[in-house]
């Protein structure tokens, strides 16, 4: 061989690796459900706020942090799992007046780009509820990755952000004698997740 033919082949060996190595994705981390939390809270008629998990959820994180473009999130809740500790509300949010758990089982989002701001970082993507989706961004704080005393390593994700509930089609309310709204339109959410690297 000669070796100029031998430096051709070397040189598309060496691209095709590192294009392997550029294309590789990031760690894949998976929510523990034991330490991880989805809360909302929504105003009742105008004087308090009313709160309630989502019991049941699934979070999966590719994190490279050197190459965010290989980063993202991608979370599933199950909306039967709404939990506000009254079961007669909990089954009127599981309603086509709410939720319409039947029909529309999962709230997803899916992010498109992961980017980072000062010590945050910003998740945009699509997020769908009752069947409609919403391009949103997600300010959040990341912690770690670190090991845990067990070996295994772990990241802590945390957001808090707020919503209209009828840009996703959830629409029922009453109005008051005052003008005021039995349910409130904002609905604030608070994340935190602890994730395990796979």
């Amino acid at each position: 061989m000669n070796s100029k033919r031998y430096f051709t082949i070397l040189a598309a060996v060496v691209v095709l690796v590192a294009s392997a190595v550029m294309a590789a994705p990031g760690d894949e981390y998976t929510s523990d459900a034991a330490h991880s939390s989805i809360e909302f809270s929504v105003k009742h008629m105008v004087i308090t706020n009313v709160k309630g998990t989502f019991d049941k959820f699934d979070a999966v994180i590719m994190f490279e942090p050197e190459n965010l473009d290989q980063s993202s999130v991608e979370v599933s809740i199950d909306v039967a799992s709404v939990n506000t500790r009254d079961e007669k509300r909990d089954e009127h949010l599981r309603s086509p007046d709410f939720f319409d758990a039947a029909k529309f089982p999962t709230i997803t989002f899916k992010s498109s780009k992961i980017t980072k701001k000062g010590d945050d970082y910003i998740a945009a993507g699509t997020l769908t509820i009752r069947g409609v989706s919403k391009e949103v961004e997600f300010p959040f704080q990341l912690n770690g990755p670190i090991t845990n005393p067990w070996g295994q390593v772990v990241m802590g994700i945390e957001l808090d952000f707020e919503i209209n509930r009828k840009d996703f089609g959830v629409n029922w309310s009453k109005t008051m004698d005052n003008g005021g709204l039995v349910v409130g339109d904002d609905v604030k959410i608070e994340i935190n997740l602890e994730a395990k690297k796979s």
